[in-house]
């Protein structure tokens, strides 16, 4: 079996663990940006997504696409992309392979609003004073956009007692049995919790804005584990001050935050630096959804995960 030559721009963690689970793969790395060559005898690139999508290089390199005719991201979203990077070669998604990691790091933030935590954690006797506790059992979870990260999601805080309610774009059935459909206003008034799963297009850009917030449930948490832009800061703010809701938000437009900005001081904010995918497992998976893709390509096969950039993903 001849080897297959693969381009990469990913960091040398991923890139390992990808070459150890791929077999007949020949990688070499180029720098992360705007590819300006690659070998002759390249046919896939591993693309490296670009810092911030305010600032994507609208002209595409010379040559582009060279003789590439597959591109794997190592992300769902594709406006971390320049639109010259879906013009000619087929290009294939991430998805799946975070959603657990995602899904655990929701739980993670349900948790540490309903228990308080770290606050609760004392280092002397005068603190030693009991606080009142919100029951993650028998409440509500509201998943906008029920996609991969969702179906990980549900069933595991179904698990936990929760009820979960959700939106779609589409009609298709939800995968999980016992999540109920409804539209996104029912969902910011009825659930305890709400996590943001969904791509950020322009149908969803500001989702969370002056109005639904204006229906949010009184004292909802709103946890962003997908786009910054899926939330217009100003209107969130606002609402962070009137002490209607508290927001987890791993995930900012931009990134970083500049220094000074609220969020990084808000006494009702937990912000972390998009960090809820950097586990083992993601690189893992998307191994091995690489491998699957690459057993694909070698037969002739279409390949799975391929990017619709018309919707956004």
């Amino acid at each position: 079996m001849t080897a297959l030559r693969v381009v990469s721009q990913l960091p040398e963690p991923f890139t390992a663990t990808i070459a150890g689970g791929v077999a007949g793969i020949d990688i070499i790395h180029i720098p992360r940006g705007v590819p300006d060559a690659v070998p002759d005898d390249a046919r896939i690139l591993l693309a490296a997504p670009f810092s911030r999508p305010g600032d994507l290089p609208a002209k595409r390199p010379k040559g582009w696409p060279f003789n590439i005719d597959w591109i794997q991201l190592v992300s769902v979203g594709i406006d971390f992309y320049p639109p010259w990077l879906f013009e000619g070669p087929v290009v294939t998604s991430a998805r799946g392979s975070s959603s657990v990691a995602l899904a655990e790091f929701a739980l993670a933030a349900i948790f540490a609003q309903a228990k308080h935590l770290p606050d609760i954690w004392i280092d002397g006797p005068d603190r030693w004073a009991s606080t009142p506790l919100a029951a993650v059992e028998g409440s509500t979870l509201g998943i906008i956009g029920f996609g991969s990260i969702a179906e990980a999601l549900a069933p595991r805080a179904q698990a936990l007692g929760m009820r979960v309610i959700a939106t779609r774009r589409t009609d298709a059935p939800f995968a999980v049995d016992g999540v109920t459909r409804v539209d996104t206003d029912t969902l910011f008034a009825t659930a305890d919790h709400v996590v943001l799963a969904a791509p950020l297009t322009a149908d969803t850009r500001h989702l969370v804005d002056v109005r639904r917030l204006a229906l949010a449930k009184p004292g909802q948490h709103i946890i962003n584990i997908a786009r910054g832009g899926l939330i217009d800061d100003k209107a969130l703010l606002a609402a962070l001050d009137a002490g209607s809701v508290t927001a987890t938000l791993d995930v900012t437009e931009p990134e970083p935050l500049p220094a000074g900005h609220p969020y990084y001081s808000h006494p009702r904010v937990r912000l972390s630096p998009h960090s809820s995918v950097a586990t083992p497992d993601t690189r893992a998976a998307l191994a091995r959804r690489f491998a699957e893709n690459v057993d694909r390509y070698r037969a002739g096969l279409a390949l799975a995960n391929i990017v619709d950039a018309s919707r956004g993903y």
